[in-house]
């Protein structure tokens, strides 16, 4: 289940209601993993601002932005400093002034993760019924193995109805699960077979043990409360919106396996939040850019 769904909500629509009004949300430091950090809220800006405008960003611009939700400067600056450390940042001093740019590997990261983002919940293929099913044994001794093993094939869409057993209903996915289980030193064990779903028992009680497609549901009801009828006031509460808009849908490719329509509950709520997130984003885009261009062109200065 999404961690903490009720709380969010409450969050959501407070802080919803306080961008509506034009006010400015509040991000503490003690904020816990999973609710709004600075860094994480200074990789999506990154992601939606400075990657398609392509310059240097000055270190008082980058903390101005991140200071409209409430983030004090100490943290701001520990968060770029933490990004660069990384390799995702570089930093070119001018005089007693520092400016930030994207390393090409930055810029990979999030070129990739834009275009998961962007597409993201467009269900345009059709499922043929086949099954990519892993069998991968770990012992239950290598309990850190057992969690990367669920980590990475959960992130790339798996799911374990039975312990040893991966299924997704996106055969393409084998490369992806093999890289993973080579670099996990557990490809040479494993195996893989691609097939459709037989007689014996039920292929929707599969798919419920596999996902919690309801915590996942959950996640996206709270999406669609927090984003339906929000209207920005001015343009820093627009620039306010977009950022948060984009920052809580990115959590969802590693949430949502994507199943095909037939495999989901009737009126799945992921794509009521699919929709109003691509509408919603297409509307605030130019006026949340060009308010990102006023705000970190005002630094250029001095």
């Amino acid at each position: 289940m999404v961690d903490g769904a009720s709380g969010r909500a409450a969050r959501g629509a407070r802080r919803g209601r306080a961008m509506a009004r034009g006010a400015r949300p509040v991000v503490s430091r003690r904020r816990e993993i999973g609710d709004v950090s600075a860094r994480s809220l200074l990789m999506t800006m990154l992601g939606e601002y400075m990657l398609p405008k392509g310059r240097p960003v000055w270190t008082s611009a980058l903390v101005e932005a991140l200071a409209m939700f409430g983030v004090e400067e100490k943290s701001a600056r520990q968060a770029l400093a933490r990004t660069a450390a990384e390799g995702w940042l570089d930093s070119e001093r001018m005089g007693r002034r520092v400016r930030w740019a994207l390393t090409p590997p930055g810029r990979r990261l999030l070129t990739e993760g834009a275009q998961r983002i962007f597409d993201f919940g467009r269900r345009d293929q059709a499922w043929d019924g086949s099954w990519l099913v892993i069998l991968v044994s770990v012992p239950e001794t290598k309990r850190d193995l057992r969690h990367r093993v669920r980590t990475r094939l959960s992130w790339a869409g798996f799911g374990s109805p039975e312990p040893g057993v991966w299924v997704t209903p996106h055969a393409t996915r084998e490369p992806e699960a093999l890289g993973v289980l080579k670099e996990l030193g557990l490809a040479g064990d494993a195996m893989s077979f691609v097939a459709s779903y037989g007689a014996v028992g039920s292929e929707a009680a599969m798919v419920s043990r596999a996902w919690d497609l309801s915590g996942v549901e959950e996640g996206y009801e709270v999406f669609v409360d927090e984003f339906t009828g929000l209207h920005p006031a001015d343009d820093d509460a627009v620039l306010c919106a977009q950022s948060m808009l984009v920052h809580e849908w990115r959590r969802f490719p590693f949430l949502d396996p994507q199943l095909p329509p037939t495999l989901l509950p009737a009126d799945w709520s992921g794509t009521k939040a699919a929709e109003l997130f691509h509408r919603r984003h297409a509307e605030w885009s130019p006026v949340a850019l060009r308010r990102w261009d006023e705000l970190t062109s005002g630094h250029d200065a001095g």
